[in-house]
């Protein structure tokens, strides 16, 4: 529950701290994480973090508190290998040189100063200084950190002082106050760090949780579908019928701690030369898979549910892998495995769809969201099901299992969770999902103007075959060929407030990526295959509001985007290890 209620808003301070969780089996070791809790309460600290939840048109105030310090107050370093050679916070650069990419004359190890932090409310239409923009970072207030360091980033006293002159609430050294006004649909949003250069080790952390906006004209009623879902205060042996559940991979040491490449080696062999010898960042990977799957913080865990339906609100949480989950009775069985029941998707990244849509699997790469009803009624009890996932144990190109892409291992990262059917305890008076009438679905209007970026990567200019070095975003020239960009180029995307435009992605890359844009929900329009390829529509799963489309390799993707408030936002693949090395780019709605 909030804090404080009395005002209008709904008010919580949440920190991030280093704790011990059992992430993995029980009689196991303990896993060290980051993760995010209420200051006030030790026991909320968790990775993922307990849900939040919102109501349509009341807003919610967080103050995001960096407490990554040890007991004595001392910056704690971060649990994962750093690699200082990107284009990222560098707080050791101190206020001159700041969100940049260091000059080194030798390879350095890994950087071990104070972690630097920002959250993002993904998914979330929030003014500019609440976005949690990659640039706002902050460090903690923690003592013994070096003398010239910048303790915040290049954004974070100009955001500052916006929100203080907005709101009225100022922010103090270690923390940041968002304020969320909460006016979108009804929806499955998330919350993770964002801070430039270092995205993919603050997530894979632990820094990531829900944040599920309810009731307003795009919500529906008390009982439709399957409820409650758990909330902090209920009383053991509560049964609860909605479940966020986020899956991640993540890869461990016999200790129990989390393991992350120290070495570009480990993701094609390249051990050198780095610096000064080449181009190739010495730590950072272009993506990575661990070997072991992750639901709501717990290594393959099991769910007892009735013989009923439930309601789940998955999340791609992986920083890379694309999962394709199904539910089946044997999880060891020959990839593709029947589907044993259906799932029935009712919404997606923003909010309900036009419709219900069964499916028999789920594709959902990193970020994207899936709303979808489960019903267990014809399961005798005493059965055991499995959620499987038949993605690859690599990166995404398309494809279907077999054909496309060898399935995920099936003893390891191709088991989600177990599901154990047990005696009916509440009778189900939800609505089957087949009869469901979901909210009027209004779809954006014209368009203003269409816009085409590019997706590519970059080879080694000094190390003939090795690649890539980075992962880029950019435009299309008149020329029609791409230019491709870096974070700190010059802005190119600049929308008017209130411009609807299309946007047209265009992958020239052998990897499929999953595309975000801050600030907005957007329609998918169609895709087709470079160079000239015929059309097609999007998926029936897609037909709803979106912030994250997976663009295929050697296709255009097209959508449809309503811009609506001024500001310094950004967009970016969701490909973490990606983000962090130079695919995402800053975007300005509103004057330039």
């Amino acid at each position: 529950m909030p804090l404080d209620s009395r005002v209008g808003r709904d008010i919580y301070t949440i920190g991030v701290r280093q704790f011990r969780q059992q992430v993995l089996p029980p009689g196991m070791p303990v896993t060290t994480v980051f993760g995010y809790g209420s200051t006030g309460r030790p026991e909320t600290f968790h990775s993922p973090a307990f849900t939040i939840e919102a109501r349509y048109g009341r807003a919610v105030q967080v103050r995001w508190v960096n407490q990554l310090v040890d007991t004595n107050g001392g910056h704690l370093p971060h649990l994962l290998p750093v690699d200082p050679t990107l284009h990222w916070a560098n707080p050791p650069g101190g206020t001159k040189r700041r969100d940049s990419r260091p000059t080194f004359t030798s390879t350095p190890g890994p950087y071990g100063g104070p972690v630097p932090v920002v959250t993002h409310l993904h998914g979330g239409a929030n003014t500019e200084e609440s976005d949690g923009y990659a640039e706002a970072w902050y460090l903690p207030d923690a003592q013994g950190i070096p003398r010239g360091y910048a303790r915040v980033g290049s954004f974070y006293e100009e955001f500052a002082k916006k929100s203080e002159a907005k709101f009225g609430v100022p922010w103090g050294p270690g923390e940041a106050v968002f304020h969320y006004a909460n006016h979108g649909r009804a929806a499955t949003l998330w919350f993770h760090d964002h801070t430039l250069g270092i995205t993919r080790l603050n997530v894979y952390a632990g820094m990531s949780g829900f944040y599920l906006l309810r009731g307003g004209p795009s919500d529906l009623g008390e009982g439709v579908l399957p409820g409650p879902a758990p909330r902090l205060g209920d009383p053991p042996g509560t049964r609860y019928y909605e479940i966020p559940v986020v899956i991640q991979d993540r890869s461990f040491r016999t200790d129990g701690t989390l393991f992350y490449p120290a070495s570009r080696a480990l993701f094609d062999g390249f051990k050198g030369p780095y610096v000064p010898g080449s181009d190739i960042p010495p730590i950072w990977n272009p993506e990575y898979f661990g070997n072991a799957m992750v639901t709501n913080g717990r290594t393959w865990p099991v769910l007892p549910v009735e013989p009923r339906r439930y309601r789940f609100r998955f999340l791609n949480g992986c920083n890379a892998r694309t999962l394709i989950l199904k539910i089946v009775t044997d999880p060891l069985a020959h990839r593709p495995v029947p589907a044993k029941l259906a799932l029935w998707q009712v919404g997606s990244d923003g909010g309900f769809l036009p419709a219900p849509v069964r499916r028999d699997q789920l594709l959902l790469a990193p970020a994207e969201r899936a709303d979808v009803i489960v019903d267990f009624s014809s399961t005798p009890v005493g059965t055991e099901l499995y959620l499987i996932n038949e993605g690859p144990d690599a990166v995404f190109t398309g494809g279907t299992v077999g054909a496309g892409f060898p399935a995920a291992n099936p003893k390891t990262t191709g088991q989600v969770m177990k599901f154990v059917i047990e005696p009916l305890v509440t009778a189900d008076t939800s609505t089957p999902p087949a009869q469901l009438t979901l909210p009027p679905f209004e779809p954006l209007g014209a368009a203003d103007r269409t816009r085409q970026v590019s997706l590519g990567e970059v080879a080694s200019a000094r190390v003939p075959g090795v690649s890539p070095r980075e992962a880029l975003l950019g435009v299309i020239g008149p020329n029609g060929k791409p230019k491709l960009l870096g974070w700190a180029d010059p802005i190119t995307e600049n929308p008017a407030v209130g411009a609807t435009e299309i946007w047209e992605i265009h992958n020239l890359t052998t990897d499929a990526h999953p595309i975000h844009i801050h600030e907005v929900q957007f329609q998918v329009v169609d895709r087709q295959t470079l160079p000239a390829g015929g059309r097609r529509p999007p998926e029936a799963w897609e037909r709803g509001f979106k912030d994250t489309v997976l663009a295929y390799p050697q296709e255009t993707t097209r959508v449809k985007v309503r811009f609506g408030q001024a500001g310094r936002y950004m967009w970016h693949c969701h490909l973490l290890e990606h983000e962090d090395n130079e695919m995402m780019r800053p975007l300005r709605v509103g004057p330039a």
